[in-house]
């Protein structure tokens, strides 16, 4: 599967499917925990529509989160009555938790949720799951915030869930709208590869899950929602937004160092940045190349500061070896990072050797360049810097042709079991 390229599944293949085999094509989870009285009027609502509107097999799946009332009897009874609904118990909390369990089982082929009190309209469920079916998109969600959606909610919760998103997107840099509301779709394939990595189990499932499937190329389909708000809801605010922000600094963080192998996820995934096609360059060229330049910059104006200040301690050649060591270590970091897009400390230890090569033919040039204008001028302050800034440009050319062709060449992912 190529990025942006429609899935092999087209629709059509999908109708063929459910019209002969039991395998559903859409599987609703409704992740329900002491809901004894909301569960019977959701589950037979939501049924009666996708069995009048929705052309494929489908499935409800009530996944009882620990409930301690009669929630689970409930459900056994809907399950028992209702052809298409059966019913998963879980011994733990948690919402995320019965997302991840019911979906990593499911068979169908789109995987969706959402809220026992309905406040999300169902009229937007057939366009939430239409662009997963068909292929266009990987995640969908239900946004409050997008334009065109309708909400009636009170200003305290609709300050909070701004401030939220805006936060979002000032430390994740996150593209969505909105990553709360409880109503979501995601391709089987694409939940398969990227729950694993899904460390939380309570509301900040949604925003994790949301976040590594951007940052991993999914394309996210958002749908403008009517949305009421439910006045019964016993969500504690403060409590959710504090282990929500912790959320966010643990991603931030697992981005940060690496941990989370967002680079793994994209070639899994086959959602590779896309690049213009243009005849003799080769893929990724002009990126790199636009990057390793603004890195050559920050790491020569670094070498010239450093070689300037040694230089007279440590003579011509003593500041060159060490204000070259010192910026090669930090010019390999820097271009494993952001020129060639690695990620995680895997193979950190093999680069910077391999760069510590490349940095010897550097120290080569330059210091080859610093012998002959000694040999054949006098040594000069003015002199030395032109000499080890022309060889500098030399070392620079051959660097980057190494690092791109040898260092950082992609080498295939080790199978996994």
């Amino acid at each position: 599967m190529t990025h942006d390229a429609p899935s092999e599944a087209t629709e059509a293949d999908l109708m063929t499917l459910a019209t002969l085999t039991t395998t559903p094509v859409l599987d609703v989870v409704v992740p329900v925990y002491n809901e004894e009285r909301d569960l019977a009027p959701c589950v037979r609502k939501l049924h009666a529509d996708l069995t009048q509107t929705f052309p494929y097999r489908f499935r409800i799946t009530i996944a009882d989160n620990a409930s301690t009332d009669t929630t689970w009897a409930v459900a056994e009874e809907l399950a028992g009555e209702i052809e298409n609904v059966v019913a998963v118990h879980l011994a733990e909390k948690g919402r995320g938790r019965a997302l991840s369990a019911v979906w990593s089982a499911s068979d169908a082929q789109v995987l969706a949720y959402m809220d026992v009190d309905l406040s999300t309209d169902l009229a937007a469920l057939a366009p939430l799951v239409a662009p997963l079916i068909s292929g266009h998109s990987d995640v969908a969600i239900g946004s409050r915030l997008a334009r065109g959606a309708r909400v009636v909610r009170g200003p305290k919760r609709e300050f909070v869930s701004r401030c939220y998103n805006l936060i979002l997107r000032g430390t994740l840099a996150a593209r969505f709208s909105d990553a709360q509301c409880g109503f979501k779709a995601i391709r089987a394939d694409v939940a398969r590869r990227l729950l694993p990595h899904v460390e939380d189990t309570g509301w900040f499932f949604d925003t994790e899950l949301l976040v590594l499937a951007e940052r991993a190329g999914a394309r996210i389909h958002e749908v403008p929602v009517d949305w009421v708000d439910d006045p019964d809801s016993r969500v504690d605010i403060v409590a959710t937004a504090v282990a929500d922000l912790k959320g966010v600094a643990r991603v931030a963080r697992g981005l940060l160092t690496g941990r989370i192998p967002i680079g793994e996820l994209r070639t899994q995934l086959g959602r590779e940045p896309l690049e213009p096609a243009t005849p003799g360059v080769p893929k990724g060229l002009f990126r790199q190349l636009v990057r390793f330049a603004a890195v050559g910059v920050a790491s020569t104006l670094a070498y010239l500061l450093l070689f300037v200040l040694l230089r007279g301690g440590l003579g011509a050649q003593g500041a060159n070896l060490v204000a070259l060591l010192v910026t090669a270590i930090g010019n390999t970091a820097a271009n494993r990072r952001f020129t060639f897009g690695v990620r995680g400390r895997r193979g950190a230890g093999r680069h910077q050797f391999e760069g510590l090569i490349v940095f010897g033919l550097g120290l080569g040039l330059t210091s080859g360049s610093l012998a002959l204008l000694h040999h054949f001028s006098t040594p000069g302050g003015t002199a030395e810097l032109a000499a080890v800034v022309g060889a500098n440009l030399l070392a620079t050319v051959l660097r980057f042709l190494l690092l791109r062709n040898w260092v950082f060449r992609h080498r295939p992912l080790e199978p996994t079991s």
